[in-house]
């Protein structure tokens, strides 16, 4: 039997009234729920089936992966685009403005469209909880529903099985990559996360693996539910090619077609997984239209170019997978005569021990920065976890900011600087330099 309420306990807050910001709906967004995080479809169901009595009439294209979300999510959307089609994009999280986790067309939602979509969500949730997160998601399908694009492109938050976009059921599923990362609430083996990634996975439906090897836990469910699977390196394969300038083009092999794929800040395993996405979405699309579209897209803290002599660049790669990737973009980058000067903050709960291994074959010298917020660490408490992997040099700093100023001072102008480890160092250094 449930106890009464407690006559002390405290009562919800009231949500922001007529008039109020963006700014004051995200503040109340992060008091409704007891938890940040609160893995579960059932409540979430509850609401969207107040808020939708059907599934919607747009196509829904589902991704989920440890790393190379964005860049795939961002890849198909441009390229949709190209093709004449109106495209909605859920992603998260943002790097400056909430606003940027809803896109239409292409642009950020602006206040008064998100704050329309927050009112309603809030007006069909009643009694029931949802955390920021949960809320935010059902604020997204509303905008998009009424933006009235014809695809919607969703990335997961968390997982995949239990995220609050796998409400919706897809019509092409994309699972990037699988790898080690939020072990609390994923668990510690690529297994056990394969199978919460394949969790956005449908009986019938069309899906693309974009991981070389992915686990078995993935490719069993993929089996039970009869999924038409594409795999990288099976149905699909990638021919990367590294240049005398130490540009990295590729080719994409696909349906007896060859793609060109760009040198760019992008992973070529997410740009090839969504050229892959508009074979199934677009059989009919142009080659020509595909390849003249690549080489213009670019994201947002995604190896992004922010200044140059010395060449200074952020990544939001925040794990030991991410890092791989990263180093071995830098090492083509840097040659045998540039150093690479390393600004890394990170979250509490990230393997900062396994990220700086990844970096250090490539990184000449370590400026370790403090994150001033929930779950991050102090520049401090970062030395002293990496002591034993990081050379006896290494320079600790306040701030992100601190950090930047720091290595840019240290470098030569033929030098490449990188800022990396979170969205929260990356946006602390776009705040910035922009």
């Amino acid at each position: 039997m449930t106890p009464p309420p407690s006559k002390n306990a405290v009562p919800p807050p009231k949500a922001p009234g007529a008039g109020a910001t963006v700014a004051q709906w995200l503040s109340w967004l992060e008091l409704i729920h007891p938890t940040d995080i609160d893995l579960g479809l059932d409540r979430v169901l509850v609401v969207l089936r107040r808020l939708f009595r059907h599934k919607p009439d747009a196509r829904v294209i589902t991704l989920a992966g440890t790393n190379g979300k964005g860049s795939t999510v961002g890849t198909l959307e441009a390229l949709l685009k190209a093709a004449g089609r109106r495209t909605g994009a859920y992603t998260s999280p943002h790097l400056q403005r909430y606003n940027e986790r809803i896109r239409i067309d292409g642009v950020d939602i602006d206040d008064s469209a998100l704050i329309c979509a927050f009112e309603k969500v809030e007006a069909a949730r009643g009694s029931v909880t949802l955390t920021y997160f949960e809320f935010g998601t059902l604020a997204a399908f509303v905008a998009l529903e009424e933006s009235g694009v014809q695809d919607w492109i969703l990335e997961v938050g968390l997982g995949g099985r239990l995220d609050a976009v796998n409400v919706i059921d897809p019509d092409l599923a994309i699972i990037t990559s699988v790898d080690i990362d939020h072990v609390t609430f994923l668990g510690d083996n690529r297994e056990v996360i394969g199978f919460e990634k394949a969790g956005i996975l449908r009986p019938g439906i069309p899906a693309i693996v974009a991981d070389m090897n992915p686990p078995s836990s993935v490719l069993q469910q993929s089996a039970a539910q009869k999924v038409r699977l594409l795999r990288a390196g099976c149905d699909y394969s990638i021919e990367e090619i590294v240049a005398d300038t130490g540009e990295m083009t590729a080719r994409l092999h696909h349906q007896g077609q060859v793609i060109r794929l760009p040198a760019g800040p992008l992973p070529v395993q997410s740009v090839a997984a969504a050229v892959v996405a508009m074979h199934i979405l677009e059989p009919a699309g142009e080659v020509s239209l595909v390849e003249t579209t690549l080489p213009r897209i670019s994201l947002p803290g995604r190896f992004e170019r922010l200044e140059q002599r010395p060449d200074l660049y952020v990544d939001v790669g925040h794990n030991p997978h991410a890092a791989r990737w990263l180093s071995q973009r830098l090492g083509v980058l840097k040659g045998g005569s540039r150093k690479v000067h390393a600004v890394y903050a990170a979250l509490e709960d990230k393997d900062a021990k396994g990220v700086v291994q990844a970096m250090a074959p490539v990184v000449d010298t370590w400026h370790l920065a403090g994150l001033d917020m929930p779950r991050g660490l102090s520049a401090e408490t970062l030395s002293a976890r990496l002591a034993p992997c990081l050379p006896s040099q290494t320079s600790t700093h306040n701030s992100v900011a601190d950090a930047i100023k720091s290595a840019k001072v240290g470098a030569a102008p033929a030098d490449i600087v990188i800022v990396f480890g979170s969205f929260f160092t990356v946006a602390g250094a776009r705040a910035l330099l922009l």
